[in-house]
């Protein structure tokens, strides 16, 4: 760049030198014309060079980005001993979402004193944020408080045994009442090179790791697909996991089907730090054509 600068500067001297030896108006034009071409064409190199330097550091291969690749391409795979459907367990801090029908007007109104649970995620700003959970919150105990029924133990129960449970009691008060019992704030986080990054309610309360990554948008291209890291909390314990998407032994992770509070970190491909630096890098050599294109028009000025 330097050489340049002093190559420009040569031929604006030459060009002020035949002015001043009354040099003809044809010659003058000829050095003016030279000039120019040869700025133009270092200024294209220079932007060729830099161009391809920075789509060389940021391409990445296919099999970088294709999902669940087989072992074997030429034939079709089986895949045996998968993870068996997960069922969460309740825990302390979990709010139930609880509805009581029945065919009495009156004892749906007394068993069902909070609105129902409506599992939404409102966009403000641009971000999405949850919306506030009413439910019945289980203490630090284990237990939630239920009308007519009392304190009731719900602690390292299952949605399907704590419906049965709550049946058999509000027997005695309801005819033929039919329980229905969610977790309402089954959270996950995502977070890192995806589309959509936030935190998730999941009404169903089971979700995969694939159809979270898919409720979020999907990865980005510069999403590292091969170290996924998952954050699980487990009897006060973090646990660290990484999971590879380009493979399919994903399905038989403990982490396909994930917990409620997982988090989800997709972690940025080194392509895109590579193409930040370049564009930092590309920022000087711009600026520097521009300073050289602004010489240039001062010295055919004077």
């Amino acid at each position: 760049m330097l050489a340049f600068k002093f190559e420009i500067m040569a031929i604006s001297f030459s060009i002020k030198k035949t002015l001043s030896n009354d040099g003809s108006f044809k010659e003058l034009m000829n050095m003016k014309r030279s000039m120019i071409i040869y700025v133009v064409s270092c200024l294209k190199r220079m932007m060729f060079s830099s161009l391809v330097c920075y789509c060389v550091s940021s391409c990445l291969s296919i099999k970088d980005i294709t999902y669940f690749q087989p072992i074997n391409q030429t034939r079709d795979e089986v895949i045996t001993n998968i993870r068996t459907l997960y069922t969460p367990i309740i825990k302390s801090g979990d709010i139930l979402s609880i509805t009581v029908s029945s065919m009495d007007k009156d004892d749906r109104e007394i068993f069902n004193p909070l609105p129902p649970t409506v599992f939404q995620q409102a966009q403000i700003g641009g971000f999405i944020v949850l919306q506030p959970i009413k439910g019945f919150s289980v203490d630090s105990v284990g237990k939630i408080v239920f009308p007519q029924v009392g304190e009731m133990k719900v602690a390292g129960l299952t949605t399907q045994e704590v419906e049965k449970k709550l049946t058999d009691q509000l027997h005695q008060f309801v005819l033929s009442p039919t329980v229905s019992v969610q977790i309402a704030n089954y959270i996950i986080s995502v977070l890192g090179e995806v589309a959509r990054p936030a935190q998730y309610v999941i009404s169903n309360n089971r979700i995969t790791l694939p159809e979270a990554l898919a409720l979020a948008g999907d990865l980005t291209i510069y999403g590292n697909r091969k170290n996924v890291l998952i954050v699980r909390e487990i009897e006060g314990e973090r646990i660290f996991s990484r999971i590879d998407l380009t493979n399919r032994n994903l399905f038989r992770s403990p982490y396909y089907y994930l917990h409620a509070g997982d988090l989800i970190y997709v972690e940025p491909t080194k392509g895109k730090l590579t193409a930040t630096d370049r564009t930092y890098q590309m920022a000087p050599i711009v600026i520097s054509s521009l300073s050289l294109l602004l010489l240039i028009i001062s010295s055919l000025i004077k």
